[in-house]
C-alpha cells in the first residue's frame, strides 16, 4: 500500500513540486490549498503524513496543527511544517504546536524526501503481537482467536487477518486495493470485489454481539474500523 501524504499548501507551484517528488518516490500525494479543504480530505481518509504550510488563507497551519493534536482520532498523524520562517523561536512554536519536523523554504525535493522518510520511520507504529481490544471485541494474534464480550467468534483465516488489520489501523479508510495488498498480499491477484465478500462474512459473524457496525463502509472510498461514539 502506498503511503499517503496530504500536502496543504496554497502556492500551486510549491504544491505541484512537492506532489511530483512524492509520487516519483512511490508515495501517494493528495493536496489541499487551505485548512478547510484539508479537514474535508482528512474526514474522508486519514493520511499517513501531513505536509502543512504555516501561512495558509483563513486558519493558519500552526492553528491547524494544534487542533489536529487535540483531536483523539487524528493526533497520531505526523506533521511536517513548511514555512519561510527560519528563526529559532518560530521553529520552536511549530514544534510546540505538535509538528514532528520543520522545513524552511526554499527547500529542495531531496531534502524534503529525506525528512519525510525520517519522520515516517520515527512515527511508524511498532509491530506487536499483543492482543487488541475495542468495545469488548478482542483479537489475539498469538492464539489466532477472536472474542466478543467474552464469547469466542469463529472466523475464517482471511476474515481474521482482515479484522486484525482494520482494528490495528482504526479510523483510517482503506480502499479495496489497499486491503488486498495488506491482507491478501501484493503478489496475490484476485478481484477487488473479493474484499466485499469477506467484509460481509466478517460482519455476519459479528452481528450476534452487535459488533458488526464497527466495520464501516465509506461510500466511494472503501472500509474503516471505527468505534461507536
Amino acid at each position: 500500500m502506498a503511503t499517503t501524504v496530504l500536502v496543504v499548501e496554497d502556492e500551486a507551484a510549491i504544491r505541484d513540486m512537492i506532489a511530483m517528488a512524492l509520487e516519483r518516490a512511490g508515495y501517494r500525494a493528495r493536496h489541499a490549498d487551505s485548512a478547510e479543504d484539508a479537514r474535508a480530505a482528512m474526514r474522508l481518509a486519514h493520511p499517513d503524513l501531513l505536509l502543512l504550510d504555516w501561512m495558509l488563507p483563513g486558519e493558519s497551519g500552526l492553528d491547524m496543527a494544534r487542533s489536529i493534536k487535540d483531536d483523539a482520532q487524528m493526533s497520531q498523524i505526523p506533521i511536517i511544517m513548511l514555512t519561510a520562517r527560519g528563526e529559532e523561536d518560530d521553529r520552536v512554536r511549530g514544534l510546540d504546536a505538535g509538528a514532528d519536523d520543520y522545513i524552511t523554504k526554499p527547500f529542495s525535493p531531496r531534502e524534503m524526501m529525506a525528512r519525510v522518510k525520517a519522520v515516517l520511520r520515527r512515527t511508524a507504529p511498532t509491530l506487536t503481537e499483543a492482543p487488541v481490544e475495542v468495545e469488548g471485541l478482542r483479537v489475539d494474534p498469538i492464539s489466532h482467536r477472536v472474542f466478543a464480550n467474552g464469547d469466542g467468534v469463529d472466523l475464517g483465516p482471511t476474515e481474521f487477518r482482515l479484522l486484525h488489520f482494520l482494528m490495528t489501523h482504526p479510523e483510517r479508510v482503506f480502499t479495496r486495493a489497499q486491503l488486498l495488498d495488506n491482507v491478501w498480499g501484493a503478489n496475490v491477484y484476485v478481484e477487488e470485489r473479493t474484499v466485499d465478500v469477506h467484509v460481509r462474512r466478517l460482519r455476519r459473524e459479528l452481528t450476534a454481539t452487535g459488533h458488526d457496525g464497527l466495520v464501516q463502509t465509506v461510500r466511494g472510498a472503501g472500509y474503516r474500523f471505527s468505534a461507536r461514539d
